[in-house]
């Protein structure tokens, strides 16, 4: 059997989407929200539940955390699993091990895309440079864009479907969002080109941009409660556009003010809150630090979250930034 495991953002969805136009396979689809990453584990419940046996199997793992996944790697690789994993989050020690192919790459400027796009040689370069975009290296993908030849026109609506794509992975559950993620990668897969889903008017492009317009009015209308030199933080209510559009709405802000590190929170059912941090743009390190110090924390240096922050530990997590971002 073949597992293709991603994670449901612009950038998983994307690296993934890359590989399929290059070599198309059939494989069984694993993702889901943004924040769902230990999602490796999913393919050995599958195999337990169908008695299937792990070995020879063939399974590719793009943008999530191998550190959060690496009791479930090492299940699949002792039982004769092969593994292709691809990534740029906190990864931990790397199994040494004949079955698994890594390709790891920690830099805060590149994304899963961009390293698929390697791999492949460019062959879907405009895609690699919408899925930049999505996860918010607004420069490197600007870079790219013109090393490419793009104008400006062609640079926004690559940008605009990037972060429409990664709009839809934001949500605490999969009913929260527009699109399951898995839906929204086989629609994607119909154009060879992000251009061509853009010309196409029936594409997921415009549905999204509909409603993301309609969530992001709401948020930018709301208020911080926090705001330093060092940080400005917003409080989102526990409604459904507010969990779709925390993510993207902290990478705006930090695209307005490069200088400040940014913090949504999104308060849950149980009264805890789901927190997106942002490191300064200027200084694009420490978010995934910061948030790992909090248990269901973790990330990228340059963007990281919690999924459930209790209240008593909210002054605990700003001090956290602050302390981190005045050394």
């Amino acid at each position: 059997m073949n597992y293709d495991v991603f994670n449901g953002d612009a950038d998983g969805i994307i690296a993934l989407l890359q590989l399929q136009l290059a070599n198309p396979t059939v494989s069984v689809k694993i993702t889901g929200v943004k924040r769902d990453i230990a999602l490796l584990r999913q393919v050995v419940e599958i195999t337990n539940a169908q008695g299937n046996s792990r070995d020879d199997s063939v399974i590719r793992v793009l943008d999530i955390s191998m550190e959060k996944n690496k009791e479930a790697l090492n299940t699949l690789l002792a039982e004769g699993g092969n593994v292709t994993y691809i990534d740029h989050h906190r990864a931990g020690d790397i199994p040494e091990h004949v079955n698994l192919q890594t390709h790891i790459d920690l830099d805060a400027n590149t994304c899963t895309a961009l390293i698929v796009d390697k791999i492949l040689a460019g062959k879907f370069h405009h895609w690699a440079i919408c899925a930049a975009f999505g996860d918010n290296l607004i420069a490197k993908a600007t870079k790219l864009a013109k090393l490419a030849g793009l104008n400006d026109n062609e640079c926004e609506q690559l940008e605009t479907l990037g972060t429409l794509i990664n709009y839809n992975g934001y949500g605490s559950h999969i009913d929260d969002l527009h699109f399951h993620p898995a839906r929204l990668y086989e629609l994607l897969l119909a154009y060879s080109s992000p251009f061509d889903a853009i010309k196409d008017l029936d594409s997921p492009y415009y549905i999204l941009q509909k409603l993301y317009n309609q969530d992001h009015l709401k948020a930018v209308n709301t208020k911080a409660f926090y705001d330093t030199a060092l940080l400005t933080a917003f409080e989102l209510p526990d409604e459904t556009w507010a969990r779709r559009i925390s993510g993207v709405f902290g990478n705006e802000l930090a695209n307005i003010n490069p200088k400040k590190a940014h913090a949504i929170f999104t308060i849950n059912t149980d009264n805890t809150y789901t927190v997106s941090l942002r490191a300064p743009l200027a200084n694009k390190q420490g978010a995934g630090d910061i948030c790992s110090q909090f248990a269901t924390g973790g990330g990228r240096a340059a963007a990281a979250g919690i999924n459930a922050l209790p209240k008593d530990k909210i002054e605990a997590f700003l001090a956290a930034v602050a302390a981190y971002y005045s050394e």
